[in-house]
């Protein structure tokens, strides 16, 4: 089994108050995704449910688009 881990640093900015610091660091931790890994493996999936779940994931896609 192989564990990534990633690792995000944020230096505080002169004259930046705790509040926007925290706001930047939940910021970049959801646009670099480890939170939805980290729950993708909270749970062992097999390739057929994995293969379901894609395939509604394209449909809502789908619907969506079009």
């Amino acid at each position: 089994m192989c564990w990534c881990v990633m690792s995000l640093q944020v230096s505080i900015r002169e004259g930046e108050s705790q509040d926007s610091l925290l706001r930047r660091f939940q910021r970049m931790v959801q646009t670099s995704g480890i939170l939805r890994e980290a729950k993708a493996h909270r749970h062992f999936l097999s390739k057929g449910e994995m293969a379901r779940m894609k395939a509604q994931k394209s449909a809502r896609r789908r619907r969506r688009l079009g």
